[in-house]
């Protein structure tokens, strides 16, 4: 036992003197000193076979019939008929493939390892006292305050409680451009403090935590096999018998054996092995380099053969954010109104009273400070005890007599046209402000849902909640298909299993949280939000960097993913099969054929390195996205 953990630790170095003794023996037939040839090549083949035959062995032990157990069986053969060179050069080409392999994992991993690298370790904790302590991170508890200093990296995640600045949220989106955070905003471990000192209450630690959970997932997916690896491995179960057989027959019937034993090796299947899973696992590196969380390699080939988008509407293809798209006024004191606005509202944490307070602070108008006490009615709004300060919709300013003259209902209707919810504001039964409210359009959801359709995508479909006015307002704006709202969640899953059931590919792009059930219905289920737990255990495909442009990147991926595993696949079989009629016909021999045989391993290894170069999604030159779609 002791002597293969030694043989495993050391196998680089052994395969690295194995190619000296090669070069020695070479430069001694050079020089004709065939004392000094010979014995440097018998020791070169003792040492390589090694490390071979204990990795048959133990397999072997598990009662798999590996590829080592292949060229052990060639290597003794050589060196039994005196092929010492062949023996020496069989196992140092099969060794050194092995160190490629690896070093290629290694490469492929390494974002995987950046973002481990950069996991804190301590956190400046905060007392109720103000007292600030250094403690490991593992100790920080949920509801401690944290504070972090300007290039400072957060430990934990949370939400800002005091303090604001730009926050460098690299190693969990991907995007490199800091972003603005101030009391309230959530802030994720790992992420560091470009400028400004901020306090933060914790609401996760270590592997809980958004950073945590993204290291775990890549590295649970790496490691995961694709249909096309278990294929492979299943292939090699039953191909490595068939060459041994045939290797035999060879034997039996031409009594060649040096040609039997070339059979044999030549019939390694290495490059088949090592195709799929060399693929797989620069395909998720890529993707984890740039936000884009794909759990593994059943992940990557189904999402390849999407060819029917559904998407939510609020969270993905707007943004979530409320904001107030115009405000008519009507009256002489249009400050004074907004003020007695902004004072209703405030009292109020719907999103739309939101949106309407954050506009007018933004005016430099503050909220009136003499509000009468208000009543809820439901549906309807807000309104005063004596119903002189109304604010709500409609419903609410025909229940209370107000008259909507024609030059506000106008511009009601053309709020309406634009697909914006109304707020409506009354004083004294005279309707003052009309307030058109609306969620905004992603600014790249046009240019990468027409990048999707360009990849393959033939349908794009959105399933929405809201009201049909605008979800058709928003879908007027995007190369979208089929347009279905105000639906329930249960009637979003039906439109899924309804697709999927009419054959097609159905990817599910949801913010991972009411749309769930969704996510986990479809053939793929996207997660478009920065790191929600939900999304995170829902998902089949998770962008960090919520972004067409990384779903785009993500498509894009997965098909040249899975083309490459192809490609590999037929390099290797095609390999093997003219090797094996190369020696047929008397054209190739051990040493060349096992030459071959090796460099089909490389060819694989850096065909596979190519999915690591695949540039992140570049937008199509900047397009209005309030602009009406041509067909």
């Amino acid at each position: 036992m002791k002597f293969n953990i030694w043989v495993q630790k050391n196998q680089n170095r052994m395969t690295a003197a194995i190619a000296i003794l090669i070069v020695i023996s070479f430069a001694a037939k050079f020089l004709h000193l065939p004392m000094v040839e010979t014995p440097a090549m018998i020791i070169a083949s003792i040492i390589g076979a090694i490390p071979v035959f204990l990795h048959a062995w133990t397999a072997l032990m598990n009662k798999v019939i590996s590829i080592e157990l292949l060229v052990t069986i060639a290597v003794i053969g050589a060196f039994v008929i005196g092929e010492y060179e062949e023996s020496a050069v069989v196992t140092f080409l099969f060794l050194f493939g092995s160190y490629l392999e690896q070093r290629t994992l290694q490469k492929t991993r390494s974002s995987v390892k950046n973002l481990t690298k950069m996991a804190p370790t301590t956190a400046e904790v905060v007392d109720e006292d103000g007292n600030v302590s250094t403690v490991d991170v593992d100790d920080v508890d949920e509801g401690d305050h944290v504070i972090v200093k300007p290039g400072g990296q957060i430990p934990v995640d949370g939400v800002i409680v005091e303090g604001k600045g730009y926050m460098n949220e690299a190693s969990i989106t991907g995007e490199s451009t800091p972003v603005e955070k101030s009391i309230g905003d959530k802030v994720f471990a790992g992420s560091l403090t470009d400028n400004g000192t901020i306090t933060v209450e914790t609401t996760s630690v270590g592997e809980d935590t958004t950073f945590g959970k993204i290291i775990e997932l890549v590295e649970e997916a790496q490691d995961s096999a694709s249909p096309a690896a278990k294929f492979i491995d299943k292939f090699a179960t039953y191909y490595t018998p068939a060459v041994l057989i045939i290797g035999i027959l060879v034997w039996i019937f031409t009594q060649d054996f040096p040609l039997a034993i070339t059979v044999l090796v030549l019939g390694c299947p290495g490059a088949l092995v090592i195709g799929a899973p060399v693929s797989n696992v620069a395909g998720i590196g890529n993707g984890a380099k740039n936000g884009i969380l794909m759990k593994g390699g059943n992940a990557v080939n189904t999402f390849s053969k999407v060819d029917t988008l559904v998407l939510d509407k609020t969270g993905t293809l707007t943004t979530g954010q409320m904001s107030v798209t115009e405000l008519t006024h009507f009256g002489s004191d249009k400050e004074s109104d907004m003020a007695l606005l902004s004072a209703v509202e405030g009292t109020s944490d719907h999103p739309l009273g939101r949106a309407i307070v954050k506009y007018i602070t933004g005016e430099n108008v503050k909220a009136a400070s003499d509000l009468p006490e208000l009543d809820t009615v439901k549906g309807q709004g807000l309104q005063s005890a004596d119903a002189d300060i109304l604010v709500g919709n409609e419903r609410l300013m025909k229940a209370n007599n107000v008259v909507i003259s024609d030059e506000a209902r106008k511009a009601m209707d053309t709020r309406v046209n634009q697909g914006d919810s109304i707020v409506l504001m009354a004083v004294n039964k005279e309707l003052k402000l009309v307030v058109g409210v609306n969620d905004q359009l992603r600014s790249d959801a046009f240019e990468g849902l027409t990048a999707l359709k360009k990849a393959g995508i033939k349908r794009v479909v959105m399933l929405t909640g809201d009201n049909k006015t605008s979800a058709q307002h928003v879908a007027d704006r995007l190369p979208i298909d089929e347009v279905h709202a105000e639906l329930l969640p249960e009637q979003k899953v039906d439109f899924v299993k309804k697709f999927t059931d009419e054959g097609h590919h159905v990817a599910f792009v949801g913010d991972g949280i009411n749309d769930s059930p969704s996510l986990a219905t479809a053939d793929i289920g996207i997660g478009m939000g920065t790191g929600t737990d939900v999304a995170i255990e829902t998902a089949d495909v998770v962008l960090v960097k919520s972004s067409f442009d990384a779903l785009a990147h993500a498509y894009v991926l997965a098909k040249k993913t899975v083309a490459n595993t192809q490609e590999n696949i037929i390099i290797a079989v095609g390999t093997v099969a003219l090797l094996l009629i190369g020696l047929l016909v008397g054209v190739i021999h051990m040493a060349s054929g096992m030459f071959v045989h090796e460099f089909s391993i490389l060819i694989v290894i850096f065909n596979a390195m190519r999915l690591l170069r695949i540039k992140s999604f570049k937008k199509a030159p900047k397009l209005d996205v309030n602009q009406v779609k041509t067909a």
